[in-house]
């Protein structure tokens, strides 16, 4: 998310890789936006909000997805899409920034915009829909780009490698995560996060080896702490994050007697409701690792709170776990029913919304930041 207020791939921001074979992401981000679930084209220019005004609804966003989840802000987003200026659904069609020295208005008020698209980006992406959070990063870093908003720009990038990741496309997602980097180094927060984006791809390629070297340089960057460089969202990237991220990549790499530990510490910290998914890896790393009694007292624990997921990926996990469980023939029979229960207990799925097949946001471009 954004410096506004907060996330996690475990949670993403969260770009551009190079799908797409060239074609401008210009003429995809204005495609009609009641194709999205959230999303709603009846916005009037006219009647656009200034730019506090959007950063006061970018900030009430974050707050509901911390507390209750991305499906709670999902009816958040809709109606403020109904509000937004019709360049939030065509930045295409927003007019240039002006000149240095000549006024920030317009600047302030496209910058405010990208920031809540990448919010929304984010929220879609968290509650399970795919493809309109691809669509919606494709306009959060067009409208960055319009106004100069490098930092944006590279947090939109960010998320959208965990998006990629989480769709089955890790060769683009490392790509993605690369891209972020510019001519100058960057702080190392932001450097610990790439290197994170890139461990998660490396180890889905199979990658063991520069997963496990990827990630150990993620941790290493991170102890090099905060700098007055860091952009305003780098905040989230904390200890709890780092640790939860570690422990999925090993998970990932089948590394059970590493994965477990690390998990266990970020799922047992306190933090925002997106992090639930470190819990549903934890489950994960446990039933694939046989760990049964451990396993049947994690989903007794969780089990009872489900319902309350507001993460889409989250609710998704626990539920692939729990099935691959009822297909195990080695798990005992209280596992199995304890697997019963919890997809029980689980909310149903989001609308489908399949991954869009075309132009990646920033795809055939050079975006250097």
């Amino acid at each position: 998310m954004n410096g506004t207020d907060a996330k996690t791939d475990g949670g993403g921001t969260h770009g551009g890789g190079t799908h797409g074979g060239g074609t401008d992401p210009r003429t995809d981000v204005g495609a009609d936006c009641a194709a999205d679930p959230a999303a709603d084209p009846a916005a009037d220019p006219a009647a656009a909000p200034d730019a506090s005004a959007v950063l006061r609804t970018t900030r009430r966003l974050l707050e509901v997805d911390a507390a209750q989840g991305a499906r709670a802000a999902v009816p958040l987003v809709r109606r403020a899409l109904r509000r937004v200026p019709g360049r939030a659904a065509d930045p295409v069609a927003a007019p240039a920034p002006p000149a240095p020295g000549r006024g920030t208005a317009v600047s302030d008020h496209l910058a405010a915009l990208a920031e809540l698209c990448e919010v929304i980006g984010w929220i879609l992406f968290d509650a399970g829909h795919y493809a309109a959070a691809h669509r919606m990063n494709a306009r959060a870093l067009t409208l960055a780009e319009r106004c100069g908003d490098r930092w944006t720009a590279r947090l939109v990038l960010l998320n959208h490698s965990m998006l990629q990741s989480r769709t089955g496309r890790p060769r683009a997602a490392f790509r993605t995560a690369a891209r972020v980097a510019g001519p100058r180094p960057l702080p190392a927060r932001v450097d610990s996060l790439v290197l994170v984006r890139q461990a998660h791809a490396a180890a889905q390629l199979g990658g063991r080896d520069a997963a496990l070297e990827l990630i150990s340089r993620a941790g290493s960057r991170f102890l090099d702490g905060l700098s007055r460089h860091d952009p305003p969202w780098a905040w989230w990237i904390d200890r709890t994050e780092l640790t939860g991220h570690q422990g999925w990549v090993m998970s990932r790499l089948s590394l059970w007697d590493r994965a477990v530990p690390l998990l266990h510490e970020a799922a047992t910290a306190r933090g925002p409701s997106y992090r639930h998914l470190f819990t549903a890896e934890l489950l994960a790393a446990l039933a694939r690792a046989g760990d049964w009694r451990e396993t049947e007292a994690l989903i007794a624990d969780v089990a009872p709170r489900a319902a309350g997921i507001g993460s889409a990926r989250t609710t998704e996990a626990l539920a692939g776990t729990a099935a691959a469980l009822l297909r195990d023939p080695h798990a005992p029979v209280p596992v199995r029913d304890a697997a019963v229960h919890l997809l029980a207990s689980l909310p149903g799925p989001a609308a489908p919304d399949r991954p869009d097949e075309g132009p990646e946001p920033g795809g055939g471009r050079s975006h250097p930041r």
